[in-house]
């Protein structure tokens, strides 16, 4: 199948699949887009007699000093009051959104980016990522002009520091793992990749019995990611072997997402972690719809094991924000990546690592089995990925492109997948297959790439 876009999707210059990203200190990642964005977004937000309010976090990056009072200037001339309240993870800042009954709630991170980069993430008072329409919204207020955003000297808003969002954030993980477990007995090796849980993941761990053994914990400006976290899962598979741990949690720069390491050493990316948590919550009564909600990417492995179990996938675009939108189409409680972005929304309204591993954790402990036993769920597919750049117009507007891909889908049936899409962010085609033979994914995969490159302008 090709995939380009999202159904219905808005064109948008600055927003991409998760907000506004790219180099720090370069536009669009500068402190004047910054301050534009926060007038933008105070006046779109700006409504009503009441006093508004903006939430702002961040994670661990230099940069975030910069865009950091940049947001708030812009928001504070536009009337609006902000609460900082310093380096969170992203879900800590979707739930103050709404704890604290604000307007909207920033997040300034480049997630697994390395520090270099930075990006800006918007939540609506619901705490949801804002939708393609509000971006573009925002986006056209932004090239406008925008003196009428700007209130008289008397209505300005005011910034503030809420000292004790962390311990907020901290109890409402906490209040996520099932009452009357604990972790006692279990030794847990948490790598916060030098990023925004570097302090809160820790803590929940220790407050709920475990021994905690922390690693990446020391961020500096610069170190955010950097051979850490959960892109960079091998230094943590070695210090679990080393410890002689039960698990390893492996969080990215904001700590939307989580990979885990089993006892053994072994990765659980984010398709296992679904299974586990559906074959779970299903057992429990607790899944929602009889079914998860998962991107394209996900491994046909997943889709086999849920029916299997008379449970359903809903696939949808790339983008943990699209998880979100078909969860709440579907009525869905459970939805993510196979990069481990994992939506629980009975917890939560954005992916959350820390509480995904703490489902995970809940299991270890009813079943009294180790990881590598209760985290394999299915056996995955071989699948890969090759990424091709291209100059001028997309080689997938070509008819024999076409031909070739419906060609390939076809003699795959149902052993396999195909899937080419262009990326939302760079002039760059993605070809993943799937096939339940590693020589004929080879084939595929060469025969598609092949045809792609043949059209590539360079």
């Amino acid at each position: 199948m090709t995939l380009k876009t999202h159904p219905g999707a808005p064109k948008r210059k600055l927003f991409g699949t998760d907000g506004i990203r790219g180099t720090a200190n370069r536009a669009p990642m500068d402190a004047g887009t910054a301050l534009r964005l926060g007038q933008a977004a105070g006046r779109f937000f700006n409504r009503g007699t009441h006093r508004h309010r903006v939430v702002i976090g961040k994670d661990t990056r230099l940069s975030g000093y910069m865009l950091e009072p940049a947001l708030t200037a812009g928001f504070v001339s536009a009337g609006i009051d902000v609460v900082l309240v310093g380096p969170l993870p992203t879900p800590a800042i979707a739930l103050l959104t709404r704890s604290l009954r604000a307007d909207l709630g920033v997040m300034i991170s480049a997630s697994h980016n390395p520090h270099e980069d930075n990006g800006i993430k918007l939540f609506g008072p619901d705490g949801l990522k804002l939708s393609d329409e509000q971006e573009c919204a925002i986006e056209a207020l932004m090239d406008g002009d925008l003196t009428a955003a700007l209130v008289t000297p008397e209505r300005l808003g005011r910034a503030s520091r809420l000292e004790d969002a962390p311990g907020r954030y901290i109890e409402a993980a906490k209040a996520s793992f099932p009452r009357g477990l604990t972790l006692e007995g279990l030794r847990i090796v948490v790598d916060c990749a030098h990023g925004a849980a570097y302090k809160v993941a820790p803590t929940v761990l220790w407050e709920l019995g475990a021994e905690v053994v922390s690693v990446a914990v020391a961020p500096d400006g610069f170190n955010i990611n950097r051979n850490a976290g959960s892109t960079s899962p091998g230094p943590l598979a070695a210090l679990v072997r080393e410890r002689r741990a039960d698990l390893g949690i492996a969080l990215d720069g904001d700590a939307d997402r989580v990979v885990l390491v089993d006892e053994l050493g072994q990765v659980i990316d984010g398709d296992q972690i679904l299974a586990l948590i559906a074959a779970s919550w299903a057992r429990q009564g607790r899944l929602k719809g009889d079914a998860l909600v998962a991107t394209v990417m996900s491994n046909m492995g997943l889709e086999r094991f849920l029916k299997g179990k008379g449970l359903a996938l809903h696939r949808t675009s790339v983008g943990d924000r699209y998880v979100s939108e078909r969860m709440r189409e579907t009525g869905c409680n459970l939805g993510g990546e196979q990069s481990g972005h994992v939506i629980l929304s009975d917890f939560g309204t954005t992916g959350d690592g820390l509480v995904a591993a703490l489902q995970v954790l809940a299991v270890l402990v009813e079943e009294k089995r180790p990881a590598s036993q209760v985290c394999r769920q299915f056996e995955t597919l071989p699948q890969k990925l090759v990424n091709i750049r291209f100059t001028g117009a997309s080689p997938l507007k070509d008819a024999g492109v076409q031909g070739v891909i419906a060609e390939q889908q076809a003699a795959l049936g149902d052993t396999g997948r195909v899937l080419i899409r262009a990326s939302g962010t760079e002039p760059v085609i993605r070809v993943m297959v799937e096939a339940e033979e590693e020589a004929r994914l080879n084939r595929v995969l060469d025969s598609l790439c092949g045809t792609i490159r043949s059209k590539v302008t360079t």
